[in-house]
């Protein structure tokens, strides 16, 4: 197949990682094959309705409009693409060990439409040696010689919710493949659609790229969530600090802190590593101590809620949550550390309510919670707002003209005056 040609790309998982990605292979004049085990998604995307915050309508119909792209929950359509690529989950469980079951029943179902020629390519974050030691023997059974008949290839997704239109191209994309051959074809598909390509040594090496980016963060935000008790001890403004921090010019990178880290990549990831390094009597204390933090703060924010509504007992106060998703501008409450803060303060006897624009109703606990409008009146009748997420499109000066109190986990109102009533993470 000479480069100048256009490639049938078939992507398994149509959430958060793979539908981004079709949309950029479409952009670029590629076929897409979509195929996702949930109905519900397929029939939502046939009937041009967004699931995810950063598809709209209109793209979505863009996406659809050349008839390039085909989606469906049935595998055997990806017979005919040139490159399989997995977008499937892999979260933990409840021991925080690694959960591959979306991974392996992906490849079983893929396996039995292998061809000669294929490439395949994981995209899902995992440990190092997933590609090798479990989708390489699924291949090699089949009777097919990976970097020969059949290609493999790990490339780390590098999503991230949130921001503009074109900016998944412009993210350099990193590719190791099981062998050389197979690093070399995956280059060359991604590199039709993505600006810079960074080839590695091998798959392992991929996979390990992508841990080592979240687990800084990981290691890096619950350091800060961990200095916010010493400042909150001392009486010092930890966004303060790091504002102050942030104006050196060199070696130094800012990281805040906030209810706890969430989402589907940076406090799942390192648990796939630490479980990996247990494999070789090899200890990471770091992720161990940064996980104990993590794990506290939704903890320490009920607490510092309580404390800042003294006198008033928290079974006594009605309390708004502002924002529930992980991050700010999606609607992803994968992980979402704001959803534990609901449920500790659910268990205190606190009547909740909560506001995001992205979500209209939650369960925690076993209890559903719809969303209550981001009215003056209903911010008045409340004793505190607590803000978990930093959604753009709310005014927060507005929020702390008629607040009783806030408790701010997230500095969202940094840019209001009169601060008499916030109270500050």
């Amino acid at each position: 197949m000479q480069p100048s040609e256009r490639y049938r790309i078939a992507i398994i998982g149509l959430g958060y990682v793979g539908l981004p990605l079709a949309r950029l292979f479409l952009e670029k004049g590629h076929t897409v094959i979509g195929v996702d085990t949930d109905p519900s998604k397929i029939k939502q995307l046939q009937l041009m309705q967004p699931y995810l915050s950063d598809l709209t309508r209109k793209e979505l119909k863009e996406m659809f409009a050349g008839g390039q792209f085909q989606v469906g929950v049935s595998y055997e359509a990806i017979a005919d693409a040139d490159s399989i690529i997995l977008c499937v989950p892999t979260p933990t469980n409840e021991a925080a060990m690694p959960d591959l079951s979306y991974v392996l029943e992906a490849m079983r179902q893929a396996v039995p439409y292998l061809r000669p020629g294929h490439l395949l390519v994981l995209e899902s974050s995992t440990y190092p040696g997933t590609t090798e030691e479990e989708l390489k023997p699924f291949i090699e059974k089949r009777g097919f010689r990976v970097g020969f008949d059949v290609f493999l290839a790990y490339s780390p997704e590098r999503i991230d919710p949130g921001q503009k239109r074109g900016a998944l191209q412009s993210i350099p994309k990193v590719v190791g493949g099981v062998t050389a051959a197979c690093t070399q074809y995956a280059a060359r598909i991604y590199g039709k659609v993505f600006d810079e390509v960074v080839t590695v040594t091998n798959a392992r090496t991929a996979e390990m790229t992508k841990l080592v980016e979240n687990c800084q963060r990981f290691v890096n935000i619950s350091f800060m969530n961990d200095l916010v008790k010493l400042c909150e001890a001392m009486e010092i403004n930890i966004w303060e600090v790091i504002k102050a921090a942030r104006t050196k010019p060199y070696g130094f990178t800012p990281y805040y802190p906030g209810p706890g880290v969430g989402g589907h990549c940076i406090p799942v990831d390192p648990m796939y590593l630490l479980w990996k390094a247990k494999q070789f009597n090899i200890t990471l204390p770091f992720i161990e101590l940064s996980h104990q933090v993590n794990e506290e703060m939704p903890g320490y924010v009920m607490d510092r809620t309580a404390k800042s509504l003294h006198p008033l007992p928290l079974d006594q106060s009605s309390i708004m949550v502002i924002g529930v998703t992980y991050k700010k501008d999606v609607n992803d409450l994968r992980e979402s550390m704001a959803l534990k803060v609901l449920e500790l303060l659910m268990k205190q006897g606190a009547q909740l309510s909560f506001y995001d624009p992205y979500v209209t109703e939650l369960r925690i606990a076993g209890t559903a919670l719809a969303r209550t409008p981001l009215t003056t009146r209903n911010v008045k009748r409340k004793d505190c707002l607590l803000i978990l997420t930093d959604h753009s499109s709310i005014r927060y000066d507005e929020l702390a003209k008629h607040a009783k109190l806030i408790v701010d986990t997230r500095n969202a109102t940094e840019s209001v005056k009169d601060k008499s009533n916030i109270v500050l993470l």
